[in-house]
């Protein structure tokens, strides 16, 4: 209803120490295994082990869902059955995997393109739905209560997600420090101020409801632009989809190699890890993964909430866990480690608020226990 307005404000607010502790973090300690890397030299190599599967197997369940809002957005545009979304989906999926074939610099000039394009699809969609707006759709605020503010605001955490996945390739920049903390500052800024913008709207003009279909910008775009509106919206959403799969495979595929380096995964993983290289042989664990989860998703027919709860709460069990090693890592009393006290703080929030979603990361994190055991076992044998 209306008070997910106040859970996209509460997010934002979250993310900005979040997303300002990782660029700090990234900047002084730059590698492919981004938070797993601060964890193990913040907390050793159990916690690291812990959250590099909390990233790889858990975060990863977020790709079905990016792949099935594509197909949903582009079978709605070109009013197609929606038996296609399936076929789509994968079809993302394979071509973000092999478009990282060729490296970063091809997939990282495809993402700048890419999101260009999702700001102006944001601005236009805004600027066509805003007169529509109706008071009355803002009343009553509350029509699920708290509980539904809370269920939102773990929802949101995967709209905001992101700001971890640039430490996995902080080692390419020239200079992480300063790029870094510059991608973040426009990067919050803009996706914070189109997110607050698009859900005023979309609750304005539907209310409570807020869509009437899989496919909610095309919906808004149909107001005032039945016919030609959907089509663009539709097929350049789909453009969108690629590009946040573009953005997560690389940090997947550089998280990979730097588990297989640390003796997390099998070694054979680690080669093209290091700057400058294509993680190819990590690639092909990333693609079994991917495609693995969105055969089960789309095969059961399950749920994209099911699965976006499963995403945010590994993220968010990785978001904790990176700033306590934050604390622990960064000069105290410096504007890093505030940003880490506070966002310690509201990430512990946010793991109450999706304690019923935990399961996976703990089973995850039983596992990379399960690891130090056996092998401390194997080492006294």
């Amino acid at each position: 209803g209306p008070a997910s307005i106040l859970s996209v404000v509460i997010v934002l607010a979250l993310s900005i120490p979040l997303a300002g502790t990782f660029a700090a973090l990234a900047g002084r300690y730059p590698d492919g295994g981004g938070v797993a890397t601060f964890v193990r030299l913040a907390l050793g190599d159990t916690a690291a082990r812990a959250t590099g599967y909390w990233f790889l197997f858990g975060v990863g369940f977020g790709a079905p869902v990016v792949a099935a809002l594509g197909g949903e957005y582009l079978t709605a545009a070109l009013g197609l059955d929606r038996a296609w979304v399936a076929v789509i989906g994968m079809g993302f999926l394979a071509a973000s995997l092999l478009l990282n074939l060729f490296g970063l610099r091809v997939s990282g000039s495809v993402q700048l393109g890419l999101s260009a394009l999702l700001v102006v699809v944001v601005v236009g969609v805004i600027a066509s739905a805003a007169p529509a707006v109706e008071q009355s759709n803002f009343t009553p605020f509350l029509p699920s209560g708290w509980a539904g503010v809370a269920l939102a605001i773990s929802l949101f955490v995967w709209a905001f997600a992101g700001g971890e996945a640039i430490t996995h390739i902080a080692h390419e920049f020239r200079n992480p420090r300063r790029t870094i903390v510059w991608a973040t500052v426009i990067g919050i800024a803009v996706v914070g101020l189109a997110y607050l913008a698009l859900q005023v709207v979309t609750v304005g003009v539907f209310g409570a409801s807020a869509a009437r279909s899989q496919a909610p910008l095309i919906d808004l775009v149909a107001i005032n632009w039945p016919g030609f509106g959907p089509v663009v919206v539709g097929g350049i959403a789909t453009i969108i989809a690629l590009g946040v799969l573009n953005v997560y495979v690389p940090a997947f595929a550089n998280l990979t190699a730097s588990l297989g380096r640390d003796r997390h995964l099998p070694r054979w993983l680690a080669k093209g890890g290091e700057a400058g290289a294509v993680p190819r042989r990590a690639l092909s664990l990333v693609a079994v993964i991917m495609l693995g989860y969105a055969t089960v998703f789309f095969v059961f027919g399950l749920e994209m909430q099911t699965f976006i709860l499963i995403h945010t709460a590994s993220m968010v069990s990785l978001y904790f866990i990176g700033m306590v090693a934050a604390m622990r890592l960064l000069e105290r009393f410096s504007a890093g480690w505030w940003m880490a006290v506070i966002s310690v703080v509201l990430t512990g929030v946010l793991l109450v608020l999706a304690w019923d979603h935990l399961l996976v990361p703990a089973l995850l994190a039983l596992v990379a226990i399960a690891v130090t055991v056996i092998r401390r076992f194997r080492s006294r044998v």
